[in-house]
């Protein structure tokens, strides 16, 4: 089997069309999930609907092409969303926002370069799911106004001055405002997303791999036309409907895309809102990658800092023409692979399908409710911020949950770069606090192929040691012993386990045997 394996994994590397006959599907199905998002994560960031689907297309196609990846999706993502909505606040205008997200772009480059692609691994994950928390709690938050059909100027504001305060205060316009029709398509969508998800309808075929949203979206559309024919009242207007663009000819439609403006380029504000996406998309792209990679059938490695250039390349193009930032995105990427994707060329045909969908059926897409959309962003928000998270984040102990918690006040009350801080400032404060009696050590000589390596654990293996540990681990000569003594070890923080569990798990691909001592307790306890 594991012959079988690796020889697939060495003819997936031939070419891009190597798996034409699974690809191509893949693609497919994961434009019919993309669509949707990339118009729903255009509403959340206030921008012109019109730039997510560059956005998808641009990571699609040039992302594709570009990135060492075999099975990433990039595209407009819902952590980044938040950052442009409150940049086009605070720089004036969207115009604005798309020459940070070009200077962003070449931020990531110059990191790539830097050879930072194990930032993403220096952060602890109970600040980044706090990071993730909070987003979607905001981006439940600002869809309320268009679930209900309100349409009124600065809805909520973003994610700084007087948000919450803000919150109350439309809440109770809404009630005033609130438009009927709209509130039954959002309710509609979202018994839809839910009832398609369960996974007793996932054992058919047709269940797996058609869309939740895009079946929600196509409801809406229809529940819209039986409202004009039997309920005018109820009909949604314009106003309520997505406005893509529509164009007479090729020429027209190249017209529709929008421009950077550079008129700022001297304000520091703007250099602080390129940081802050390049931040959260490179954060984003190689937490993606890195689940990608554990998906990835064949076990490839990516590598980080090429996926960082790819990114940068991506929100350079997608900057210069109109399109929002793009990261790499794990729910599009996990589709992929469920799918069947195995090479660049199914994220490719997902950016040209979306091409093709604008360039000759905008008519249709002009007919979706944004309520609709509403109920997917709902759904998006939802899993970044489920109960379950909550729930499981304070049973794994106050290390992890207080710093968890207090990322996401800090960035709900304040702004995303703050709250980062703040929860940044409280992981270390933990940390050190941990590592003041107990400083960790890693015991690793120089190896070759063959020979036994020793990797000894101190009292204390916190998230600070994630990166150190992954590459030494990556790093393993094929053939070779290894051994993982924890037998001094007090703690040992979730995600080295889980690195640990990763090497486990792949090891057999490079001949290499694996002892552990005194690892199984720390892992019962993870597991409980």
């Amino acid at each position: 089997m594991e012959k079988n394996e690796l020889r697939g994994a060495s003819e997936i590397k031939s070419g891009l069309f190597s798996h034409v006959k699974t690809d191509l599907p893949s693609g497919l199905v994961v434009f019919l999930i993309a669509l949707p998002l990339c118009l729903g994560i255009s509403l959340a960031s206030g921008a012109p609907l019109f730039s997510g689907i560059i956005a998808g297309i641009v990571g699609g196609i040039v992302v594709g092409f570009v990135s060492g990846s075999k099975i990433n999706v990039s595209g407009p993502a819902a952590s980044v969303a938040l950052v442009v909505l409150t940049a086009i606040q605070s720089l004036g205008s969207f115009q604005i926002v798309l020459s940070a997200t070009i200077i962003a772009g070449i931020f990531q480059i110059i990191l790539g370069y830097m050879r930072a692609g194990t930032i993403a691994y220096f952060f602890p994950s109970s600040m980044i799911k706090g990071i993730l928390a909070s987003i979607g709690l905001i981006l439940i938050i600002n869809q309320i106004p268009h679930a209900f059909g309100y349409r009124g100027e600065g809805l909520f504001g973003g994610m700084e001055d007087g948000f919450i305060e803000n919150v109350f205060a439309v809440i109770s316009n809404i009630v005033d405002y609130i438009s009927l029709g709209a509130t039954i398509i959002t309710l509609v969508s979202l018994v839809i997303i839910f009832a398609w998800d369960q996974p007793f309808l996932k054992k058919y075929t047709f269940f797996r791999f058609v869309p939740s949203a895009l079946i929600a979206v196509l409801v809406s559309i229809g529940i819209n036309q039986l409202y004009k024919v039997y309920f005018p009242e109820l009909a949604l207007d314009a106003g309520h409907l997505v406005q893509l663009p529509v164009a007479d000819g090729l020429a027209e439609f190249f017209s529709f895309f929008t421009f950077p403006d550079f008129s700022q380029i001297t304000n520091p504000e703007l250099y602080t809102v390129a940081l802050s996406i390049a931040f959260i998309a490179s954060l984003e792209s190689l937490l993606s990658t890195e689940a990608g990679d554990k998906l990835d059938p064949y076990k490839r490695k990516t590598s980080t800092n090429r996926e960082l250039k790819a990114q940068g390349i991506g929100n350079i193009v997608s900057g210069f023409i109109g399109g929002l930032p793009v990261t790499a995105v794990i729910v599009r990427t996990s589709a992929n692979v469920t799918s069947g994707g195995r090479t660049p060329l199914s994220t490719i045909t997902h950016g040209t399908l979306m091409l093709i969908c604008v360039m000759t059926i905008p008519l249709i897409i002009n007919m979706i409710p944004l309520a609709s959309l509403s109920a997917v962003l709902f759904v998006v928000g939802y899993k970044l911020t489920s109960y379950a998270l909550y729930k499981r984040m304070y049973k794994a102990g106050k290390r992890q949950f207080i710093p968890f918690i207090a990322t996401i006040l800090a960035v709900m009350f304040t702004d995303l770069i703050t709250g980062i801080v703040i929860g940044g400032a409280v992981s270390a404060f933990i940390i050190l606090r941990d590592n003041y009696r107990t400083p960790f050590f890693i015991d690793k000589e120089a190896h070759h192929e063959g020979e036994k390596v020793e990797l000894v654990l101190s009292e204390e293996v916190t998230f600070l040691n994630k990166a150190s540990i992954m590459l030494t681990l990556d790093h393993v000569a094929p053939n070779s012993e290894v051994v993982i003594d924890a037998t001094r070890s007090v703690n040992i923080d979730d995600d080295v386990l889980e690195i640990i569990e990763e090497f486990r798990n792949t090891a057999a691909y490079k001949n290499i045997r694996l002892e552990t001592i005194g690892l199984e307790k720390h892992l019962k306890k993870a597991s409980a």
